[in-house]
Protein backbone atom coordinates (compact mmCIF):
# COMPACT_ATOMS: atom_id res chain seq x y z
CA UNK A 1 0.00 0.00 0.00
CA UNK A 2 1.25 3.44 -1.12
CA UNK A 3 2.87 5.05 2.23
CA UNK A 4 1.09 8.12 1.19
CA UNK A 5 -2.23 6.77 2.54
CA UNK A 6 -2.84 7.77 6.34
CA UNK A 7 -1.31 4.71 8.77
CA UNK A 8 -4.57 4.30 10.34
CA UNK A 9 -5.95 2.91 6.39
CA UNK A 10 -2.70 0.97 6.07
CA UNK A 11 -3.26 -0.53 9.54
CA UNK A 12 -6.63 -1.27 9.40
CA UNK A 13 -7.54 0.50 12.64
CA UNK A 14 -11.39 -1.09 13.14
CA UNK A 15 -13.72 1.45 15.50
CA UNK A 16 -13.79 -1.84 18.12
CA UNK A 17 -9.84 -1.26 18.68
CA UNK A 18 -10.94 2.03 19.49
CA UNK A 19 -13.31 1.21 21.91
CA UNK A 20 -11.64 -1.86 23.17
CA UNK A 21 -8.43 1.06 24.41
CA UNK A 22 -11.04 3.06 26.28
CA UNK A 23 -12.80 0.42 27.42
CA UNK A 24 -9.31 -1.41 29.33
CA UNK A 25 -8.31 1.83 30.48
CA UNK A 26 -11.63 2.52 31.81
CA UNK A 27 -11.65 -0.61 33.57
CA UNK A 28 -8.01 -1.62 34.55
CA UNK A 29 -8.84 -5.13 32.95
CA UNK A 30 -8.98 -6.89 29.66
CA UNK A 31 -11.60 -9.13 31.10
CA UNK A 32 -13.85 -6.47 32.06
CA UNK A 33 -13.01 -4.24 29.15
CA UNK A 34 -14.39 -7.64 26.86
CA UNK A 35 -17.33 -7.47 29.23
CA UNK A 36 -18.32 -4.21 29.10
CA UNK A 37 -17.95 -4.49 24.65
CA UNK A 38 -19.92 -8.30 24.51
CA UNK A 39 -16.99 -10.18 23.16
CA UNK A 40 -14.93 -12.92 24.85
CA UNK A 41 -11.95 -12.42 26.63
CA UNK A 42 -9.60 -14.08 23.53
CA UNK A 43 -10.85 -12.02 20.98
CA UNK A 44 -10.57 -8.85 22.92
CA UNK A 45 -6.76 -9.81 23.49
CA UNK A 46 -6.22 -10.42 19.88
CA UNK A 47 -7.36 -7.03 18.90
CA UNK A 48 -5.23 -5.15 21.07
CA UNK A 49 -2.26 -7.93 19.81
CA UNK A 50 -3.40 -6.87 16.16
CA UNK A 51 -3.04 -3.35 16.60
CA UNK A 52 0.09 -3.00 18.86
CA UNK A 53 1.56 -5.09 16.45
CA UNK A 54 0.34 -2.81 13.67
CA UNK A 55 1.40 0.39 15.60
CA UNK A 56 4.73 -1.15 16.47
CA UNK A 57 4.73 -0.44 20.24
CA UNK A 58 3.07 -1.61 23.50
CA UNK A 59 -0.36 0.46 24.07
CA UNK A 60 -0.30 -0.92 28.03
CA UNK A 61 1.98 -2.41 30.34
CA UNK A 62 0.96 -5.77 31.62
CA UNK A 63 0.42 -5.83 35.32
CA UNK A 64 -0.05 -8.45 38.16
CA UNK A 65 -3.46 -7.19 39.35
CA UNK A 66 -4.51 -5.53 35.58
CA UNK A 67 -3.09 -3.08 32.84
CA UNK A 68 -1.74 0.13 32.63
CA UNK A 69 -1.50 2.14 29.74
CA UNK A 70 2.21 2.95 28.95
CA UNK A 71 2.55 6.79 26.99
CA UNK A 72 2.22 5.32 23.28
CA UNK A 73 -1.34 3.95 24.73
CA UNK A 74 -2.29 7.09 26.58
CA UNK A 75 -1.54 9.25 23.46
CA UNK A 76 -4.02 6.50 21.63
CA UNK A 77 -6.34 6.43 23.96
CA UNK A 78 -6.98 9.98 23.94
CA UNK A 79 -7.15 10.47 20.00
CA UNK A 80 -9.69 7.29 20.06
CA UNK A 81 -11.85 9.45 22.93
CA UNK A 82 -11.90 12.19 20.00
CA UNK A 83 -12.30 10.20 17.20
CA UNK A 84 -15.10 7.91 18.70
CA UNK A 85 -16.83 11.43 20.43
CA UNK A 86 -16.65 12.97 16.52
CA UNK A 87 -18.38 9.67 15.50
CA UNK A 88 -20.76 10.45 18.14
CA UNK A 89 -21.19 13.87 17.13
CA UNK A 90 -22.46 13.39 13.33
CA UNK A 91 -24.48 10.74 14.39
CA UNK A 92 -26.51 13.27 16.45
CA UNK A 93 -26.28 15.55 13.86
CA UNK A 94 -27.78 13.64 11.06
CA UNK A 95 -30.42 11.91 13.39
CA UNK A 96 -31.38 15.98 14.38
CA UNK A 97 -31.51 17.12 10.81
CA UNK A 98 -33.51 13.54 10.10
CA UNK A 99 -35.96 14.84 12.95
CA UNK A 100 -36.66 18.03 12.01
CA UNK A 101 -34.51 19.52 14.45
CA UNK A 102 -31.66 22.19 14.66
CA UNK A 103 -29.19 19.98 16.27
CA UNK A 104 -27.81 19.69 20.13
CA UNK A 105 -25.48 21.88 21.74
CA UNK A 106 -23.52 21.82 25.01
CA UNK A 107 -21.75 24.79 26.98
CA UNK A 108 -19.64 24.95 29.99
CA UNK A 109 -19.64 27.77 31.84
CA UNK A 110 -17.68 28.90 35.29
CA UNK A 111 -20.52 30.08 38.01
CA UNK A 112 -20.28 33.78 37.27
CA UNK A 113 -20.91 33.86 33.71
CA UNK A 114 -23.65 31.55 33.95
CA UNK A 115 -25.78 33.79 35.89
CA UNK A 116 -25.06 37.05 34.32
CA UNK A 117 -24.37 36.39 30.22
CA UNK A 118 -25.48 32.95 29.53
CA UNK A 119 -29.26 33.23 30.47
CA UNK A 120 -29.40 36.50 28.13
CA UNK A 121 -27.70 34.70 25.72
CA UNK A 122 -29.93 31.58 25.47
CA UNK A 123 -32.89 33.60 26.47
CA UNK A 124 -32.47 34.89 22.52
CA UNK A 125 -31.54 31.46 21.30
CA UNK A 126 -34.65 30.14 22.49
CA UNK A 127 -36.56 32.59 20.95
CA UNK A 128 -34.83 32.92 17.45
CA UNK A 129 -34.33 29.04 17.12
CA UNK A 130 -36.75 27.33 19.62
CA UNK A 131 -35.69 23.97 17.94
CA UNK A 132 -32.44 23.78 19.11
CA UNK A 133 -31.48 22.01 22.41
CA UNK A 134 -28.58 23.37 24.59
CA UNK A 135 -27.30 21.86 27.55
CA UNK A 136 -25.48 23.87 30.24
CA UNK A 137 -22.59 22.42 32.46
CA UNK A 138 -21.73 24.43 35.53
CA UNK A 139 -18.54 23.98 36.88
CA UNK A 140 -14.93 25.05 37.55
CA UNK A 141 -12.39 25.81 34.72
CA UNK A 142 -10.16 22.47 35.47
CA UNK A 143 -13.26 20.40 34.83
CA UNK A 144 -14.64 21.99 31.70
CA UNK A 145 -11.43 21.91 29.97
CA UNK A 146 -10.94 18.52 30.51
CA UNK A 147 -14.36 17.89 29.31
CA UNK A 148 -13.85 19.98 26.31
CA UNK A 149 -10.92 17.94 25.66
CA UNK A 150 -12.74 15.01 25.45
CA UNK A 151 -15.08 16.61 23.08
CA UNK A 152 -18.17 16.53 25.69
CA UNK A 153 -19.24 20.49 25.57
CA UNK A 154 -18.35 22.32 22.53
CA UNK A 155 -16.98 25.46 24.04
CA UNK A 156 -17.04 27.29 27.28
CA UNK A 157 -17.00 30.30 28.88
CA UNK A 158 -13.95 29.51 31.54
CA UNK A 159 -10.91 31.23 32.56
CA UNK A 160 -6.79 29.58 31.03
CA UNK A 161 -4.42 29.56 33.38
CA UNK A 162 -0.49 28.88 32.93
CA UNK A 163 -0.84 25.38 33.62
CA UNK A 164 -3.23 24.73 31.26
CA UNK A 165 -2.25 23.09 28.08
CA UNK A 166 -3.47 25.94 25.07
CA UNK A 167 -2.43 24.38 21.98
CA UNK A 168 -5.58 23.49 20.75
CA UNK A 169 -7.72 26.42 22.63
CA UNK A 170 -8.45 30.03 21.08
CA UNK A 171 -9.46 32.40 23.93
CA UNK A 172 -11.73 35.28 23.40
CA UNK A 173 -11.28 37.47 26.77
CA UNK A 174 -14.19 38.75 27.81
CA UNK A 175 -14.17 40.21 31.34
CA UNK A 176 -13.10 40.08 34.92
CA UNK A 177 -14.58 38.98 37.99
CA UNK A 178 -14.83 40.79 40.85
CA UNK A 179 -15.25 38.88 44.31
CA UNK A 180 -17.53 39.55 47.27
CA UNK A 181 -18.43 38.62 50.93
CA UNK A 182 -21.92 37.18 51.44
CA UNK A 183 -24.04 36.75 54.46
CA UNK A 184 -27.71 35.99 55.74
CA UNK A 185 -30.10 39.04 55.63
CA UNK A 186 -29.34 39.83 59.70
CA UNK A 187 -25.97 38.56 60.18
CA UNK A 188 -24.03 39.96 62.66
CA UNK A 189 -21.20 41.49 60.33
CA UNK A 190 -23.78 43.16 58.45
CA UNK A 191 -24.86 45.73 62.29
CA UNK A 192 -21.00 46.56 62.01
CA UNK A 193 -20.53 50.80 60.90
CA UNK A 194 -17.48 49.23 58.26
CA UNK A 195 -16.39 45.39 58.49
CA UNK A 196 -13.00 45.31 58.21
CA UNK A 197 -10.54 42.22 57.51
CA UNK A 198 -10.02 41.98 60.81
CA UNK A 199 -13.17 41.35 61.66
CA UNK A 200 -13.46 38.91 58.36
CA UNK A 201 -11.01 36.93 59.72
CA UNK A 202 -12.76 35.91 62.70
CA UNK A 203 -15.77 34.54 61.23
CA UNK A 204 -16.92 31.20 59.29
CA UNK A 205 -16.62 30.96 55.99
CA UNK A 206 -17.91 29.04 53.13
CA UNK A 207 -15.17 28.78 50.89
CA UNK A 208 -13.99 27.21 47.41
CA UNK A 209 -11.71 23.73 47.45
CA UNK A 210 -8.00 24.04 48.85
CA UNK A 211 -6.08 23.94 45.53
CA UNK A 212 -8.48 26.34 43.74
CA UNK A 213 -7.07 29.87 42.65
CA UNK A 214 -9.98 31.19 44.77
CA UNK A 215 -9.41 29.91 47.77
CA UNK A 216 -5.66 31.02 47.47
CA UNK A 217 -5.84 34.67 46.72
CA UNK A 218 -8.59 34.53 49.54
CA UNK A 219 -6.02 32.91 51.76
CA UNK A 220 -3.34 35.48 50.68
CA UNK A 221 -5.28 38.50 50.63
CA UNK A 222 -5.41 38.00 54.70
CA UNK A 223 -1.99 37.17 55.28
CA UNK A 224 -0.92 40.02 52.90
CA UNK A 225 -3.03 42.18 55.71
CA UNK A 226 -0.35 40.39 58.62
CA UNK A 227 -3.53 38.34 59.63
CA UNK A 228 -4.43 34.60 59.82
CA UNK A 229 -7.12 33.38 57.33
CA UNK A 230 -9.97 32.00 58.89
CA UNK A 231 -9.95 28.89 60.85
CA UNK A 232 -13.40 27.88 60.14
CA UNK A 233 -13.84 27.20 56.98
CA UNK A 234 -16.24 24.76 54.97
CA UNK A 235 -15.00 23.69 51.38
CA UNK A 236 -17.70 23.39 48.50
CA UNK A 237 -18.66 24.71 45.13
CA UNK A 238 -22.20 23.62 45.30
CA UNK A 239 -24.23 27.02 45.40
CA UNK A 240 -27.15 25.40 46.57
CA UNK A 241 -25.70 24.30 49.07
CA UNK A 242 -23.75 27.60 50.39
CA UNK A 243 -26.84 29.82 50.23
CA UNK A 244 -29.06 27.03 52.49
CA UNK A 245 -25.98 27.39 54.59
CA UNK A 246 -25.96 30.84 54.91
CA UNK A 247 -29.36 30.99 55.72
CA UNK A 248 -29.08 28.45 58.58
CA UNK A 249 -26.39 29.96 60.19
CA UNK A 250 -23.73 32.77 60.69
CA UNK A 251 -21.10 31.26 58.02
CA UNK A 252 -20.40 33.68 55.09
CA UNK A 253 -19.00 32.65 51.76
CA UNK A 254 -16.46 34.51 49.03
CA UNK A 255 -18.28 34.21 45.68
CA UNK A 256 -18.62 35.88 42.31
CA UNK A 257 -20.35 39.37 42.29
CA UNK A 258 -22.65 38.14 39.47
CA UNK A 259 -23.74 35.72 41.70
CA UNK A 260 -23.91 37.21 44.53
CA UNK A 261 -26.32 39.81 43.07
CA UNK A 262 -28.72 37.63 41.74
CA UNK A 263 -29.24 35.90 45.39
CA UNK A 264 -29.44 39.03 46.51
CA UNK A 265 -32.17 40.42 44.42
CA UNK A 266 -34.30 37.59 45.65
CA UNK A 267 -33.59 38.49 48.87
CA UNK A 268 -31.67 35.37 49.94
CA UNK A 269 -28.17 37.06 50.95
CA UNK A 270 -26.84 40.65 51.64
CA UNK A 271 -23.46 41.78 50.27
CA UNK A 272 -20.76 42.73 53.04
CA UNK A 273 -19.93 46.04 52.31
CA UNK A 274 -16.21 45.51 52.77
CA UNK A 275 -13.64 45.41 49.69
CA UNK A 276 -11.95 42.44 49.12
CA UNK A 277 -8.59 42.14 47.10
CA UNK A 278 -8.97 38.80 45.75
CA UNK A 279 -9.43 39.39 42.56
CA UNK A 280 -9.93 36.53 39.47
CA UNK A 281 -8.36 36.57 36.58
CA UNK A 282 -10.67 37.53 33.02
CA UNK A 283 -13.22 34.75 32.06
CA UNK A 284 -13.78 34.82 28.17
CA UNK A 285 -15.33 31.66 25.47
CA UNK A 286 -12.44 29.39 24.83
CA UNK A 287 -13.06 26.86 21.66
CA UNK A 288 -10.87 23.99 20.63
CA UNK A 289 -8.67 25.07 16.87
CA UNK A 290 -8.71 21.38 16.18
CA UNK A 291 -12.34 20.77 16.31
CA UNK A 292 -14.80 22.28 13.67
CA UNK A 293 -18.12 23.32 15.61
CA UNK A 294 -21.63 22.25 14.32
CA UNK A 295 -23.83 24.67 12.84
CA UNK A 296 -25.91 24.76 16.22
CA UNK A 297 -23.22 25.24 18.21
CA UNK A 298 -21.52 28.50 15.92
CA UNK A 299 -25.56 29.86 16.17
CA UNK A 300 -25.24 29.43 20.16
CA UNK A 301 -21.29 30.92 19.80
CA UNK A 302 -22.54 34.06 17.73
CA UNK A 303 -25.88 34.94 20.32
CA UNK A 304 -23.21 34.40 23.61
CA UNK A 305 -20.70 37.30 21.60
CA UNK A 306 -23.73 39.82 21.12
CA UNK A 307 -25.10 38.78 24.99
CA UNK A 308 -21.34 39.46 25.65
CA UNK A 309 -20.98 43.05 23.76
CA UNK A 310 -23.98 44.31 25.50
CA UNK A 311 -22.89 43.10 29.16
CA UNK A 312 -19.49 43.55 29.11
CA UNK A 313 -19.06 45.96 26.15
CA UNK A 314 -16.94 43.01 24.83
CA UNK A 315 -16.29 42.92 20.94
CA UNK A 316 -16.77 39.67 19.12
CA UNK A 317 -13.56 38.11 17.66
Amino acid sequence: MPQNVPWFVRARLKTRQLMLLIAIDEEGNIHRAAETLAMSQPAASKLLKDLEEMIGVPLFERLPRGMSPTWYGETMIRHARIALASLGEAGAEIEALKGGWSGSVAVGAIAGPAMSLLPTALARITRQHPDLRVSLLVESSDVLLERLEQNRLDFLVARLFERHDKRHLHYQALAEEEICAIARPGHPILSLPQPDLAGLARGSWIVPPEGSVLRHRFELMFRGAGLQPPRQVLATTALMFLTKMLQESDYMAVVPVDVARHYAEHGMVRIVPVDLSCRMDSFGIITRTDWLLSPGARVVLQALQEAALEIYGTPSA
